[in-house]
């Protein structure tokens, strides 16, 4: 039933038998790289090699998203929707331990060879709605980190994403916290003529996935009501930019951007794109207008069970 490799445990009691997602053949060349070369290599690696897949799951960018949160060594974590471990290793460097919760046993063998010097990570691998009903500790943290949207795939009910909030917030703490970090399905990467992240098509988003189901981001309002439609009435929002994925900044409404500020916008290293005009200067408009926050291309949202944030 379990597997470890060096100090992580890789529990495969609620494995299915069959990875029912992956990005393909990288998936095989990020196992190399973990199994065969250290963390402080993976930059010179990324660099080489040009591709979206490894910068993506490799690069130490990515974990600016909760690099700031105050998680300390007194705290458990839960992270749902593990992946390659981009976050998990930053996760454990702050907290007293990680419950890694990932539906692709691939993703969870790259997540354990890449930190498995660390001594406080176990890895459930599984779906969550089965992982779930055996879980019996309360987390300081949950994370969600471009998980949420997802939702509708694996909750099997009509309002999937208030129920998989609900869910959580059972095994949260009384002053727990759960992080979300979403793409804004209005951000203006999109209006610009990016590619939707999720289905890789044009405006797909702005047309509220007229197109495509199994995915979905949402607005700032839309993503408020459904926080809200959960019974969750404290949380905030912040601004990652250019995105939640590989962050450089991290704004909040007591510090929103300058004109001027943003001008690295060209997102979709992954596939083609549009350039239907100059991002940074509406930006700048936006900024004037005070709906940067409307247009941001992702959020990140701190929801806490009770208190203030």
């Amino acid at each position: 039933m379990d597997e470890k490799i060096c100090n992580i445990t890789l529990n495969y009691k609620y494995y299915p038998g069959v990875d029912l997602y992956s990005d393909g053949e990288v998936e095989e060349e990020l196992l190399d790289i973990v199994k065969n070369y250290e963390e402080k290599q993976f930059n010179s690696i990324i660099a080489e090699r040009k591709k979206w897949a490894i910068m993506y799951h490799l690069s130490h960018i990515r974990s600016n998203i909760i690099e700031w949160l105050p998680i300390n060594k007194k705290q458990n974590v839960l992270e749902i929707g593990s992946g390659c471990g981009a976050i998990t290793g930053t996760l454990a460097d702050k907290s007293k331990s990680v419950t890694c919760i990932e539906l692709s046993k691939k993703r969870s063998l790259i997540n354990a060879y890449r930190n498995k010097n660390k001594d406080n990570i176990e890895i459930l691998v599984g779906n969550f709605e089965e992982i779930e009903k055996d879980i019996t500790e309360k987390y300081d943290y949950i994370t969600l980190i471009g998980v949420f949207e997802y939702a509708e795939s694996y909750i099997s009910t009509e309002r999937p994403y208030e129920n998989f909030l609900k869910i959580i917030s059972k095994h949260l703490k009384d002053d727990g916290k759960i992080i979300i970090a979403i793409e804004n399905r209005l951000g203006l990467k999109y209006w610009a003529g990016c590619k939707e992240d999720h289905v890789s098509k044009y405006f797909e988003s702005l047309e509220n996935y007229s197109h495509t189901g199994g995915v979905k981001t949402f607005s700032k309002n839309e993503l408020k009501n459904i926080i809200e439609s959960s019974g969750i009435n404290n949380y905030k929002f912040y601004y990652p930019y250019p995105d939640y994925k590989l962050p450089t900044t991290i704004y909040s409404d007591e510090y929103l951007p300058k004109k001027g500020e943003l001008n690295n916008n060209m997102r979709n290293f992954d596939t083609e794109r549009m350039i239907l005009f100059n991002e940074g200067k509406v930006y700048d408009s936006l900024i004037e207008q005070e709906l940067f926050p409307v247009y941001s291309n992702s959020y990140l949202v701190v929801l806490e069970k009770r208190g203030e944030n």
